[in-house]
């Protein structure tokens, strides 16, 4: 097996990926020779390229160099894609991303972030509470973080925060000094088979944790019982029972402040500017693990006051008197819902108007019931076509599926152009644009129509 030190080329199978993007940028930063195949050009791919990485875009295995020391795939790419078929049958090291996360967490301390949802969020913010408070880490992100247009930075001290993506069971390839787990719900069932299957996973990560170590879960969880390790902390934003919760919550000016009750500790006057009421506990999860690692309360308030969240999280494209727009990434029956109530707790009196982009065939066909009483949740929407990302059409899921089981009302399915002349039109004052697709693309437009 290749060694991490030993590598000086290495090429990346659909780069544009947020993981593999990350990984690409670690290896730019060690001073290897990146480069990297992807579908589409996105700007995520640009800022690669301009960053010095040399991306083509088309699958041809006269593109793909002959010289490097390692090749990484996401599990998204097809097994019959052309170079990854060359690579493996011409004897290179060909590992998935998640094998190279294990390569370079084997001699760190490693703060490991699970969850069906929430990972992005609670990740991005444990590692701008270490980068601002000045105790320093290396981070791997599944988004970008607002506050340093990127998903991966480098530091000297050797602590690691990642994302650990349960999808391929990828994250049982980490050993967590610190784990931390915010949810358990059934997603990825092409993988797992069952909701069951699911939380065995996570249980298997929860029991990772190295000896001594921390582990700090969502207070409620199904499996609470079985996710133990050395030292355990339970949080909510509103159980009183968890060890670390928010007491005295006030809503001023579309921001939150309130006070965060631990073990044997308080710490008073948080102030969070991004909205949405999972986000409450979504820093609570970050600053569980800050006051674990010694940080200072001064140091933790500054920080999640200078916290301005992650791209595709609860993001304002637009916010005005007349008009807000929201885009979320939200692609789950539980992450709807959380989005839902967090835009309704802000946004009391406004009609909410949520478009939604459906991700995955099988995501769809599993979750149905659980997308359409979250979707029920919006006072009206729009559902776009169904994004198939890696997957094949499935006979009978569309999203006429979700429609059918809708107990609202006011519900229509929407080509992506109709539902542009649709906003023109009725110029909504609340929109939500959510899903894990590429309705990224409709918000800049979207916002545009309503700007005007």
């Amino acid at each position: 097996m290749v060694k991490l030190n030993d590598i000086q080329k290495i090429y990346f199978i659909g780069i544009g990926g947020i993981g593999m993007s990350a990984l690409a940028r670690y290896f730019k930063s060690r001073g290897a020779a990146v480069s990297g195949y992807d579908k589409t050009s996105t700007p995520l791919t640009r800022e690669l390229e301009e960053q010095g990485i040399a991306i083509h875009y088309e699958e041809r295995v006269d593109l793909a160099p002959k010289d490097a020391d390692a090749v990484v795939y996401t599990p998204a790419i097809p097994a019959a894609h052309a170079e990854l078929v060359y690579y493996r049958e011409n004897g290179y090291t060909v590992v998935k991303r998640s094998d190279v996360l294990q390569w370079i967490t084997e001699g760190s301390f490693n703060i490991c972030v699970g969850g069906t949802h929430g990972k992005t969020t609670v990740t991005s913010m444990i590692a701008h509470l270490l980068r601002h408070s000045g105790y320093g880490c290396n981070a791997f992100l599944g988004g970008i973080a607002a506050n340093y247009n990127t998903n991966f930075w480098s530091s000297n001290r050797n602590v690691v925060v990642v994302e650990a993506d349960e999808y391929d069971r990828s994250f049982l390839k980490l050993v967590p000094d610190i784990a931390v787990v915010t949810a358990i719900d059934p997603d990825h069932l092409d993988i797992y088979g069952t909701p069951q299957e699911v939380e065995n996973a996570f249980v298997q990560f929860a029991g990772k944790v190295k000896p001594g170590g921390c582990l700090v879960t969502k207070k409620g969880l199904s499996r609470e019982a079985d996710l133990q390790a050395s030292l355990n902390y339970r949080y909510s934003y509103n159980q009183p029972e968890a060890d670390v919760k928010a007491v005295n919550l006030l809503v001023q000016n579309g921001s939150y402040n309130f006070n965060v009750s631990g073990p044997g500790w308080i710490i008073n006057n948080i102030t969070l500017h991004m909205g949405g009421l999972h986000n409450i506990e979504n820093v609570i999860a970050a600053i569980t693990v800050a006051k674990h690692l010694g940080i200072s309360d001064d140091a933790i308030r500054a920080a999640v006051a200078d916290f301005k969240g992650v791209r595709r999280r609860f993001e304002y494209a637009l916010k005005n008197e007349s008009h807000v727009v929201i885009d979320d990434y939200a692609h789950h029956p539980e992450e709807l819902r959380a989005l839902i109530s967090g835009v309704r707790s802000i946004f009391k009196d406004r009609q909410l108007t949520l478009v939604f982009q459906p991700h995955l065939f099988s995501r769809t066909n599993d979750l149905a019931d659980g997308f359409a009483e979250s979707l029920d949740m919006a006072d009206e929407v729009i559902l776009l076509p169904i994004y198939p990302a890696r997957e094949l059409p499935m006979p009978g899921v569309t999203s006429e599926l979700l429609i059918s089981k809708m107990k609202l009302a006011d519900k229509k399915l929407m080509e992506k152009e109709e539902m542009l002349e649709w906003i023109k039109t009725k110029q909504p004052s609340l929109v939500v644009m959510a899903g894990a697709g590429d309705i990224d693309a409709l918000v800049k437009p979207v916002k545009t129509i309503l700007e005007q």
